[in-house]
């Protein structure tokens, strides 16, 4: 079993500082930037943290805020882990993505990862996207931490602006 969870302590202590940071801000950039920020200076052996947007006239999620190293600027719905977990509207967590049939690469060092819809108003809008070089890397409990960080998100979408 990894042993790079936060435990429920640390989850906690995350969960606090996010909503701090999103619940009087109403600029959706500046939202997800500082949760990415948050998340991958607070979650242990993670290398990429960020968003995908959906963009409508594309048809396609879109890159947005995110930490670490460059990254695949766009995904067609139901490609890779982002556009499967988004086209299903459920969370996705791959323990080992070279044994995700369809993964899509963006960084070479990545080995697990989870995906988390955000959903505003009936419909998913935007992902989370946490990706570390460890096999295995996301226990339930931090999963249940990004879902809750994903919910917080959601229910602020619509009164943010700037996207």
């Amino acid at each position: 079993m990894n042993t790079a969870s936060l435990g429920v302590n640390g989850n906690t202590e995350i969960l606090a500082a996010a909503r701090a940071l999103i619940e009087s801000e109403t600029n959706l950039i500046a939202n997800l930037a500082n949760i990415a920020a948050l998340l991958y200076h607070r979650v242990p052996e993670v290398n990429w943290v960020g968003f995908y947007l959906w963009e409508a006239r594309s048809g396609e999620w879109v890159l947005g805020p995110f930490m670490g190293k460059p990254a695949c600027t766009r995904i067609r719905p139901q490609r890779g882990v982002v556009g499967t977990a988004l086209a299903v509207g459920q969370t996705l967590a791959v323990r080992d993505v070279h044994e995700f049939l369809g993964h899509i690469a963006c960084d070479p060092d990545s080995r697990s990862e989870v995906v988390v819809p955000i959903w505003s108003e009936g419909r998913v809008v935007a992902g989370l996207d946490v990706d570390s070089p460890q096999v295995g890397r996301f226990p339930s409990q931090d999963v249940e931490l990004l879902e809750l960080v994903a919910e917080g998100l959601g229910a602020s979408w619509n009164r943010c602006h700037g996207y």
